[in-house]
């Protein structure tokens, strides 16, 4: 039993490694996408041609700092998040799994433990974003008064909870819920599945060689299920940014009136601002968070099967 518990928070320790890897390897796209979405959607912001043009200028205006904006509450916010995530998600599976015999992935177990990992982590990814976005839109080439900008992400969160009290702190709650629910059944969906047909193949190669044939399958199938999960979410993932990093209070924060309006004012292309940076960081960002995820857990002595 003691043992048994053990595991259980070994798991959550190998999230927590997990989510620090996503956040060194992915935090500047993410910069880059939120600045994209930002801009593209809004009447009078400023217009980058594609990705790449919004990190040349970021570089020009404010050095690879700038890239990382807004990430020492990423990484707590990350961090905390992705240990929940696997660690909630595993366990959730186990349970759910229970004594079913099952020659593969299945759907029924796999789906709900996903989505309500997705849920639970929905709370603590909120708050910790809002801070991110607004410290990485107000930037020195963004719309946003040096009056008025924050100093550091402990005085966004202070100055947010002043002006706009606890509400204000999880404005996109909704949103980032939906997001992470249906994001992460996605996600584990895809994982588990490219996971499982590529052990398979796996099972005739030499031990010498397995190894890193465990990484590539690791470095696939986590940059794939990165993929997947944005490709769904994106335009719930563009109203959140649009609600939390809008100066009105009495701004709506109901994504699909912040879509329609998006839709209306840039098209399709609008829902999918930040598609091109959103991409390029999902695979490599996911790849990272699950070879890191299961070589800690691994190192940490627990089975993953």
């Amino acid at each position: 039993m003691a043992e048994e518990m053990n595991d259980k928070y070994k798991e959550y320790i190998a999230g927590l490694i997990a989510g620090v890897a996503t956040v060194i390897i992915g935090h500047p796209f993410d910069t880059v996408k939120v600045k994209l979405q930002k801009h593209h959607t809004e009447l009078h912001g400023i217009k980058y041609r594609n990705g790449l043009h919004c990190a040349v200028r970021i570089l020009q205006n404010e050095g690879v700092r700038g890239l990382y904006r807004g990430a020492t509450s990423s990484f707590i916010g990350v961090g905390f998040e992705s240990s929940l995530l696997f660690g909630i998600y595993s366990q959730t599976k186990q349970t759910l799994q229970g004594k079913l015999q099952s020659s593969g992935p299945n759907p029924s177990v796999i789906i709900p433990s996903a989505a309500f990992s997705g849920a639970i982590i929905s709370f603590v990814l909120c708050p910790t974003e809002l801070v991110k976005c607004r410290m990485q839109v107000q930037g020195t080439d963004s719309l946003v008064p040096k009056s008025s900008r924050y100093t550091g992400p402990l005085d966004c969160a202070f100055k947010t909870f002043k002006t706009e009290g606890v509400t204000g702190i999880f404005r996109g709650g909704v949103t980032t819920f939906m997001r992470e629910s249906v994001g992460n059944a996605m996600f584990f969906s895809v994982y588990e599945n490219v996971r499982h047909v590529m052990h398979l193949k796996l099972k005739d190669t030499s031990h010498e060689y397995r190894s890193m044939a465990e990484m590539g399958i690791g470095l696939l199938s986590g940059g794939l299920g990165g993929v997947a999960f944005w490709l769904t979410v994106l335009p719930l993932d563009v109203a959140k940014t649009m609600i939390q990093t809008n100066p009105d209070q009495n701004y709506t924060r109901n994504p699909f009136r912040v879509l329609n309006m998006v839709y209306r004012q840039a098209g399709l292309r609008g829902c999918y601002a930040g598609l091109g940076p959103t991409i390029v960081r999902a695979f490599p960002a996911n790849a990272a968070a699950i070879v890191t995820w299961e070589f800690a857990m691994k190192i940490l002595g627990i089975r993953h099967e």
